[in-house]
């Protein structure tokens, strides 16, 4: 009957449905106005150099004025694409019956270059199955391709402007795709339909929570705490310097090697990669191995760092190599030397040997690490006048901002660490997820600027480290000739930070015995895989080798873990045991406990 029922004009919104579209915009609003008050009562930053034209034409490199014919010879491509594309779109929305009777049905649309095949975000089957986003996703990847393809074709460039070039375009290709855009990304939609608009509040929160701190969030910032659930394996900070902190893990066999291990993390992020929950902890596998563990955990730099420079890391490695000895009352201790800290330990085992003092070291164990950067991959293309200008820039206080290197790292894998987070975090307004290896990742540190700057420079710039006597670190030349000190280098497969070819050039400028491992895996998975995970693979081979080439042409893969294989190298090298008491227990010799495990420095912001 009338009246008896409410009659709403069908594809049309309710009043309810208003309201509500209408209560989300005025937060949305609300949410932007608070966080501009918030933000201004900051310092502002400088954005002349983007908004004067003068200047910002004066940074445009110099291979743009090769674009122009190289874009005309790639318009033919282009053209033929865009047809084969508009070509599949029409045959998709014809009828089948109309469809029949045309010549050959629809072509197939245009393939692409392997790097934009793989594009994860593309995986959902609404890019495919709705033939008005499959064309929106295919001519992204043509006109990406051709544009790629237009880059690889300029003339009168240098292989390392080409890189640039190909580096920054492909960012700005993964930039602007239309995943990225919430009315392009039909994910996105039906997410805004299903929820009533609640993904892009709780997405805006997300943005504006990490333009306020300055950083991408990756995943869920509460649900770790050092010492709870995160860095728990059972050990005491027994001596500090200004610089770092040394820890002692309790020992969990009755008896160990005579023989300590003193391992060196890198100062870029922080040591509890090595010990992020006890199902991957490296440290706690090592210690049931029967090890003496000690581990290095550097300070995060402040001001009061402001003059810190490489000499100062390598004298820090060397007192913390005697002061184990001395503790322990042993002739010498096994190093591992991570990412930087590994580049570093080479110019400290080559130091030791100039002063006759190598006998200090037993073994040393380079996880990722270089010492020859002229393949030292697209971090290269971040050391140049202008990087080291923003270096000064940002380091005006003595210490470089951990955020400019997470921004750093991200942009070599922007596509998995920033696109794929602004999808699902900002877009579809997801809660983060809890992840502790992304935790650590996010928990950056500070830099001595003045080390850093000599870093990139020196070593990133102009590979100085491999030309005999060209450093001098504290009053001595480096030669990583003199190095006779056995070595097991382990290089991770797919590492973007210290790819395989730059790491295999460890081989290459040590004089003593070397064994080489190469990890299924990157920089970060590649090396923390515990046998009991069961992931990955890694490869080996006994026999004489001319290079990394011959290398992998003879080489045995063996499934899981490599750490057996270290551990198998390490016992070989000096397998004699005593018991696990006195001094192998943290605080009960001559180094006393300061505080519980990981210590303050670790948690140092």
């Amino acid at each position: 009957m009338p009246g008896d029922t409410e009659i709403t004009t069908p594809g049309l919104p309710t009043l309810e449905e208003m309201q509500h579209w209408t209560w989300v915009v005025g937060r949305a609003q609300q949410m932007m106005l608070e966080h501009a008050a918030t933000m201004a009562q900051q310092t502002p930053i400088d954005m002349s150099a983007f908004t004067d034209p003068a200047a910002f034409q004066s940074r445009l490199p110099a291979w743009m004025g090769s674009m122009p014919q190289a874009m005309l010879d790639a318009q033919a491509d282009m053209w033929r694409d865009g047809m084969t594309l508009w070509q599949g779109f029409i045959g998709a929305m014809t009828p089948p019956a109309m469809l029949a009777e045309s010549e050959g049905g629809p072509p197939s649309t245009p393939g692409t270059v392997p790097e934009l095949r793989s594009d994860r975000r593309f995986a959902a089957r609404q890019w495919h199955d709705n033939p008005v986003y499959a064309l929106i996703q295919q001519s992204y990847l043509m006109v990406s391709e051709q544009m790629l393809r237009i880059a690889d074709s300029v003339d009168g460039l240098e292989p390392r402007q080409k890189e640039k070039m190909r580096f920054a375009l492909k960012g700005l290709l993964d930039a602007s795709s239309p995943a990225n855009f919430a009315m392009t990304n039909p994910l996105v939609l039906e997410k805004m339909v299903e929820s009533k608009g609640e993904n892009l509040l709780n997405g805006l929160d997300h943005m504006l929570s990490d333009m306020r701190k300055g950083q991408l969030t990756h995943t869920d910032p509460d649900a770790f705490e050092l010492g709870r659930n995160i860095a728990v394996t059972p050990g005491k900070v027994v001596y500090e310097t200004p610089l770092f902190q040394l820890i002692q893990y309790a020992p969990a066999t009755d008896e160990v090697l005579e023989i300590p291990l003193v391992i060196f993390p890198p100062w870029i992020n922080r040591f509890y990669i090595l010990d992020l929950n006890p199902q991957k902890s490296f440290v706690k596998w090592a210690t049931e191995q029967g090890i003496t563990v000690f581990m290095v955990s550097w300070k995060s730099a402040d001001e009061s760092m402001a003059e810190v420079i490489w000499d100062d890391y390598v004298k820090a490695q060397i007192e913390a190599i005697d002061v184990v000895r001395e503790a322990l009352d042993v002739r010498q201790v096994h190093t591992i030397g991570y990412c930087v800290a590994g580049t570093t330990l080479a110019a400290t085992l080559a130091l030791l040997a100039k002063r006759g003092e190598a006998e200090r070291v037993k073994s040393v164990t380079f996880f990722t690490a270089q010492v020859d950067f002229e393949k030292a991959g697209d971090l290269t293309l971040f050391v140049d006048d202008e990087q080291l200008k923003l270096v000064d820039q940002l380091g005006a206080k003595g210490y470089l901002d951990g955020r400019y290197m997470a921004a750093t790292f991200n942009l070599l894998r922007g596509r998995d660490l920033i696109w794929n987070y602004v999808i699902n975090n900002y877009l579809l307004g997801e809660d983060y997820p809890p992840f502790d290896l992304l935790h650590w990742n996010g928990d950056t540190t500070n830099l001595p600027a003045k080390w850093h700057k000599s870093y990139l420079k020196d070593l990133y710039r102009d590979n100085r480290l491999v030309q005999p006597g060209s450093l001098v670190v504290d009053g001595t030349p480096i030669d990583l000739r003199l190095i006779e000190t056995p070595a097991y280098i382990q290089a991770g497969k797919e590492d973007h930070i210290a790819p395989l070819e730059s790491v295999w050039r460890l081989t290459d400028h040590l004089s003593g015995p070397v064994r080489f491992v190469l990890a299924g895996s990157g920089h970060i998975a590649g090396v923390v895989n515990p046998p009991s995970m069961k992931k990955y693979q890694y490869w080996t081979n006994e026999a004489p080798v001319n290079g990394l080439e011959h290398f992998i042409a003879g080489a045995t893969e063996t499934k899981g873990s490599w750490w057996p294989d270290w551990i198998e190298w390490l016992k070989a090298h000096a397998p004699a045991t005593v018991k696990a008491k006195g001094a192998r227990v943290p605080g009960k010799g001559k180094l006393k406990a300061i505080e519980d495990a990981p210590g303050r420095y670790v948690k140092t912001r």
